[in-house]
């Protein structure tokens, strides 16, 4: 099998590795045919997310068929086309039952080993997922890879991030970062009726398509601020979302909010401490709201609500590399080389 493995600060490579074998009753193997690139795989790649064992499998973004299922295994059939969100999860605990799956008590992230312990990622031509029945999701008929590989992670936490923020069509909100998550952020508040979006990216191509799919676009924190006074008669935001997971990020989105504003904090944060104290938050009343999205449980209903409203996300996979092209694959990734936006593996 071939992998994108991680292996130290700024190198991934290929290697031979063992096919994925059934651990459980309740594990499928599928054959992947598409795997994404995430910026949460980038935490690792340049060193600012440590504990990842060498030789571990990257990737939590797939799509494939079937090919292998354990005799407890009901609901997954050999031959499905299906996707899976960036965590598996049982079905069956208290977080299950209430939707948050994405802190299932069983519940492993794709693309996480350490200590000998953890799973093995989607950026391969097999992958091995546990608890197959409650966690792998069937494509629709009709939908394509490109649409199916977002269900799982980016779509998703698009969607999550104004749930966390109560998008309403008459405040104003704002992005900052915009990678692929945050331009699906924008195109979902745009979608639910949000009339005022402020994009904050210093990306010039970013900018430009943020502008497309309806904000009004900054390249910088003064910048945001003008156009944020100009909408709110200089109260501040109503609502800040926040992709980027870096200390400044967080400032800016601290510095953009009016007091009784809501932030929601989707950016994988590494560092240990806030870019702002207790005391500020309480000085602006501030609701802070962050975490892994459950994305399986978004998994379910968003595929209904992108076919009725006629969603376009042709703009969002821009390049595209075989498992071979892995090192150049993340390079472009992280450098946003090209006009980079989303990068996939196809196998």
């Amino acid at each position: 099998m071939k992998a994108a493995c991680f292996a130290g600060v700024q190198q991934i490579s290929t290697q031979n590795l063992t096919n994925p074998v059934l651990h459980s009753d309740l594990d499928a193997i599928v054959r992947v045919e598409m795997a994404g690139l995430c910026g949460s795989d980038l935490h690792p790649y340049f060193g600012r997310e440590k504990g990842i064992a060498t030789g571990t499998v990257m990737g939590h973004e797939f799509v494939g068929e079937v090919v292998e299922v354990g005799s407890q295994v009901s609901a997954r059939q050999l031959g499905e086309r299906v996707c899976a969100p960036f965590s598996t999860n049982c079905g069956n605990c208290q977080f299950c039952k209430t939707g948050l799956t994405s802190r299932c008590v069983n519940g492993e992230l794709f693309g996480w080993r350490q200590n000998g312990v953890g799973l093995h990622g989607g950026q391969a031509n097999f992958v091995r997922v546990p608890n197959a029945d409650a966690t792998l999701v069937p494509i629709p008929t009709g939908m394509n890879h490109e649409t199916a590989i977002l269900l799982g992670d980016n779509l998703s936490t698009g969607y999550f991030a104004t749930d966390l923020t109560q998008i309403t069509p008459e405040e104003t909100f704002v992005v900052i970062g915009c990678g692929t998550v945050g331009l699906l952020a924008i195109q979902w508040a745009i979608t639910l009726g949000c009339n005022q979006v402020v994009a904050v990216e210093p990306n010039h191509e970013r900018r430009e398509l943020a502008k497309q799919l309806g904000a009004i676009t900054a390249r910088d924190e003064i910048s945001a601020r003008l156009l944020i006074d100009e909408q709110t008669d200089g109260l501040g935001a109503d609502g800040v979302m926040e992709f980027v997971g870096l200390p400044d990020a967080q400032k800016t989105a601290y510095n953009l909010i009016r007091p009784g504003g809501r932030m929601a904090v989707i950016g994988c944060h590494c560092t240990p401490n806030f870019a702002f104290s207790p005391s500020q938050a309480y000085d602006k009343n501030l609701t802070y709201r962050t975490g892994r999205c459950p994305a399986r449980s978004y998994m379910s209903h968003l595929p209904q609500i992108v076919e009725d409203k006629k969603m376009d996300l042709s703009w969002c996979i821009t390049h595209r590399f075989t498992i071979d092209q892995a090192e150049k694959a993340y390079r472009t990734f992280s450098t946003r080389a090209e006009g980079c936006i989303k990068a996939v593996f196809e196998f």
